[in-house]
């Protein structure tokens, strides 16, 4: 049975004593809020839905860091019955440090009180346009550092701060949960506030940002140089392709390439082969295998040599190398706007540059510039977690093998990094991939909807996690179930009805 609470506490006055090192507190204002409802999209670990009959107090914390000129909004939003004892602060997207509203409801509706914040800038995920320069050439770098970890940090006090003036109590235990820059989040927290969670969630991080933001635009510098720009229609085509070629391999054909290693699909052989569009015939051209190519290869030096990681071969192409075409048939580029946004307004600092004249070379000094700028505020090239083991805190992370913006590998080459420091790594990190999974949701695998409760088990019980129970999304009403493996465990198909769990087993990798 959860904690109740008086409606008559929901006042301003109650959390008149908050404060905040470092910063000043501008004001409180809260709201009682009575049968709330909202519709959530799959997100965040967990699946959409539609919540109902929510009750709790809304409290907003405006906040600055004196001489940083920063404005902070937190909302804390605080059940008033059945609070589980339990704080939980979420994550955002992309260049949103949080969500407020469609992430701070599902955590309620399970009894948590639950945090949010903007970290000084406004929510729009795909562009900082209106925050991240103070002038052309000058980036605003206390938003930035506000953005990457210290607003998280902040979020995390006063949050916990404002559920122990509710309840009367502090909460017994703290998690975190978020998924792509909600995920990242995550990360920072355990690296550089390691007391702060005893439970951390992170699907799909955006990790190493120097490395990852600049290689969305990857495949639409490889277009600007080839001066090409194919139809979505015919990357759509060599994606169904590849995963013909390789969608069996792990024993079942189900329209998932669920051992994306194995899988040694050349776009080039599908050249002069015919594909269909919107009901017209056509036939795949060498730019299309190279762009196709490149998005699976990933970010490379003119010699060849390693940048970053790749697409998967079932991850939809059109989000990275994104095109649109008129009705004649031409085609211009449409790169996906965070990568984009990123290079012209914190790599190089100038609102108003053309990105079509980025090619090869432009593109390596991007790269490298964006390392070196930044890794230092917002990267996780520090592996080192083990203040945070010490902390006694648990670390769990999942990643859509079908991921069309974040590569799965570089999470599993931060898990790898992580585990040369700490060979016991088992006893706080575990790692899980999901075949066919698209970015924090969506695509036709199997989806780990409750992966918090696996987390909660793991910090409160002891129980380590060995699978994430997973389901798809329903088609026609129907759905099937496939256990997500820990990593470096591979599930592979063994017998039975393949929409069951029981058909598969967790194995390990031969290659």
């Amino acid at each position: 049975m959860g904690v109740s609470v008086s409606p008559s506490l929901c006042s301003a006055s109650v959390f008149s004593g908050l404060s905040l090192f470092g910063a000043d507190i501008l004001s409180v204002s809260t709201a009682r809020v009575a049968n709330y409802s909202v519709a959530t999209q799959q997100a965040d670990s967990h699946f959409a839905a539609n919540l109902t009959g929510l009750n709790f107090c809304n409290v907003s914390v405006v906040y600055t860091h004196p001489g940083q000129n920063d404005t902070i909004n937190v909302q804390i939003w605080l059940p008033s019955n059945n609070w589980n004892g339990r704080f939980m602060g979420t994550g955002g997207g992309g260049f949103a440090a949080g969500y407020f509203d469609p992430s701070l409801a599902p955590a309620i509706a399970r009894g948590y009180s639950a945090a949010s914040t903007n970290a000084g800038h406004d929510m729009d995920a795909l562009s900082p346009a209106s925050w991240a320069l103070l002038s052309p050439g000058n980036v605003n770098l206390y938003l930035l550092q506000d953005f990457a970890t210290v607003s998280l940090n902040d979020m995390a006090l006063i949050g916990k701060a404002v559920t122990q003036e509710y309840y009367g109590t502090g909460a017994k235990y703290s998690y975190w949960n978020g998924c792509s820059n909600g995920g990242r989040q995550g990360l920072a927290m355990a690296q550089r506030y390691p007391q702060q969670y005893n439970g951390i969630l992170a699907a799909a991080p955006a990790v190493n940002w120097g490395s990852l933001i600049p290689s969305l635009y990857w495949p639409q510098a490889v277009m600007n140089a080839i001066q090409r720009y194919p139809r979505p229609c015919e990357l759509d085509a060599l994606t169904a392709a590849a995963i013909e070629a390789c969608d069996a391999n792990d024993g079942v054909v189900d329209n998932i390439i669920s051992i994306p290693q194995l899988c040694r699909f050349d776009p080039q052989t599908m050249v002069g082969k015919p594909f269909s569009c919107a009901g017209n015939s056509s036939t795949i051209s060498q730019e299309a295998a190279t762009v196709a190519k490149a998005a699976w290869t990933g970010p490379r030096k003119g010699d060849g040599s390693f940048l970053w990681y790749g697409l998967t071969y079932d991850a939809p192409l059109s989000a990275l190398a994104g095109t649109t075409c008129s009705s004649n048939g031409s085609c211009s580029a449409s790169p996906f706007a965070i990568g984009s946004e990123w290079i012209r307004l914190f790599v190089l600092k100038d609102p108003s540059l053309n990105l079509s004249t980025i090619t090869q070379q432009p593109f390596e000094d991007i790269f490298s510039s964006s390392n070196q700028q930044y890794d230092s505020i917002i990267g996780n090239r520090d592996a080192d977690l083990s203040h945070f083991r010490k902390a006694g805190g648990k670390l769990l992370t999942w990643h859509g093998l079908a991921d069309q913006l974040i590569p799965p590998q570089s999470t599993t080459e931060y898990y790898q990094r992580v585990a040369s420091l700490d060979p016991d790594i088992g006893n706080f990190f575990r790692h899980f991939e999901a075949p066919g999974v698209h970015h924090c949701g969506d695509g036709v695998g199997a989806f780990p909807g409750n992966a918090l409760d696996s987390l909660v088990s793991w910090v409160e019980n002891g129980t380590a996690p060995t699978i994430l129970e997973a389901v798809s999304i329903p088609v026609n009403g129907s759905s099937s179930g496939q256990n997500l493996c820990l990593y470096p465990l591979i599930s592979m198909y063994t017998r039975g009805d393949p929409t069951l769990p029981s058909s598969y087993e967790c194995v390990a990798r031969r290659f």
